[in-house]
C-alpha cells in the first residue's frame, strides 16, 4: 500500500505484477497485488490521514482479508497505516483479524524484524553479490540516522552529478524509474542493487548489462520485506511468535537460496539475473495455472 501524490493506475498496475514475480521467485505462497492512494499524505493532518485510510480500507474490504489479497507498508505508508486498516476491517468483519495487513505494529500482532528486514535483505543479497565479484566489504562506509542529509561532512551534490560519483555500490531504494538512458551510462558502480520496485528502465538496464555493470533485480533484492510479511502472517494465524533472531535468520536463508537459485539459472542460461528471476517466477506461476486448469 502507497500514499503518493503521483500515483498512477498504470503504476499500480505494474508494481501489482512485480509482486507476483517477487512472491513466486522467492517461492512464497502469495500471488501479487498492490494499491494505492494519490494523496500527499505530509499535506494531511493524523485525523486527515486516518479518515483517508479508513475509508480507502472500507471502500476495498471486499477485495482484502487473512485469505485474500494482504497489504503492507510501502512508500509513506507506516505501521499506524497498518494498524487503522486491520481495525477498519476487523470492525466491518464484526471481530479482529490481525492477519488481514502486515507490517503492523508489534503490540496489534505485527512481528519482530518486520521493519527493518527490506534493509536485512538488501545487505544480505549484496554481501553475496559482492563475495562474487570479489568486492571487499571490510572498510566500506556507511551513512547513520537514515540519510546523509544534514551531514557535517558532506557535499551537496544536485540530481544529475549524483550519479556519477564514484562509488563501488549503488543502491537505489526509493521510487521507479530512477536510473535511465540519461545517467546509466555515467554510474561508476561495480555493484547496482535494487532495493525500490523497477529503478532502472530497460533501456538503462541495457546499457549497465553492456558496460559490465551487475545488477541485483528489485525482485530479489527487496524482498525482504514481503518475506517477514510472510512470517507475520503466519505468525498471526498461529497465535505464536517467533524471537528476533529466528525471524533475521529464516530471512537470510530464505535470501540465501533464492539467490543462490536464480544465479544458477542466470550461469546456466547464460542471462542477466532479472532475466533468470523472470524464469524461475513465470516458469511457477505458470505451472501452478497449468495444473489448477480453468474452472468452469
Amino acid at each position: 500500500m502507497r500514499f503518493h501524490q503521483d500515483v498512477t493506475l498504470s503504476e499500480v498496475m505494474a508494481l501489482a505484477a512485480w509482486m507476483s514475480v517477487k512472491n513466486a521467485a522467492f517461492n512464497l505462497p502469495y500471488g501479487g497485488a498492490k494499491g494505492g492512494v494519490r494523496v500527499g499524505p505530509q499535506l494531511l493532518s493524523r485525523g486527515e490521514l486516518e479518515r483517508v485510510t479508513r475509508r480507502y480500507t472500507s471502500e476495498i474490504g471486499v477485495l482484502i482479508g487473512p485469505t485474500k489479497d494482504i497489504p503492507a507498508p510501502d512508500v509513506n505508508t507506516n505501521e499506524q497505516v497498518m494498524a487503522w486498516m486491520m481495525d477498519t476491517f476487523s470492525m466491518n468483519e464484526g471481530s479482529t483479524a490481525t492477519g488481514v495487513v502486515t507490517g503492523k505494529p508489534l503490540a496489534l500482532g505485527g512481528s519482530l524484524g518486520r521493519r527493518e528486514a527490506t534493509g536485512r535483505g538488501v545487505f544480505t543479497v549484496g554481501e553475496a553479490a559482492a563475495q562474487r565479484l570479489k568486492l571487499p566489504l571490510n572498510g566500506a562506509r556507511v551513512a547513520r540516522h537514515g540519510s546523509v542529509k544534514g551531514f557535517a561532512n558532506a557535499e551537496v551534490l544536485a540530481n544529475d552529478p549524483f550519479w556519477s560519483v564514484p562509488c563501488d555500490i549503488l543502491i537505489p531504494a526509493a521510487l521507479e524509474q530512477q536510473i535511465t538512458a540519461d545517467n546509466a551510462a555515467a554510474i561508476q558502480a561495480r555493484l547496482v542493487i535494487e532495493g525500490a520496485n523497477g529503478p532502472t528502465t530497460p533501456e538503462a538496464d541495457d546499457i549497465l548489462s553492456e558496460r559490465g555493470v551487475l545488477v541485483i533485480p528489485d525482485v530479489i533484492a527487496n524482498a525482504g520485506g514481503v518475506t517477514v510479511s510472510y512470517f507475520e502472517w503466519v505468525q498471526d494465524f498461529s497465535s505464536f511468535f517467533w524471537s528476533e533472531d529466528e525471524i533475521n535468520a529464516r530471512l537470510v536463508r530464505f535470501m540465501q537460496e533464492a539467490l543462490a537459485s536464480i544465479w544458477s539459472v542466470a550461469d546456466a542460461n547464460r542471462v542477466s539475473l532479472r532475466t533468470a528471476a523472470f524464469i524461475v517466477a513465470c516458469t511457477r506461476i505458470l505451472q501452478a495455472r497449468e495444473l489448477r486448469g480453468l474452472y468452469p
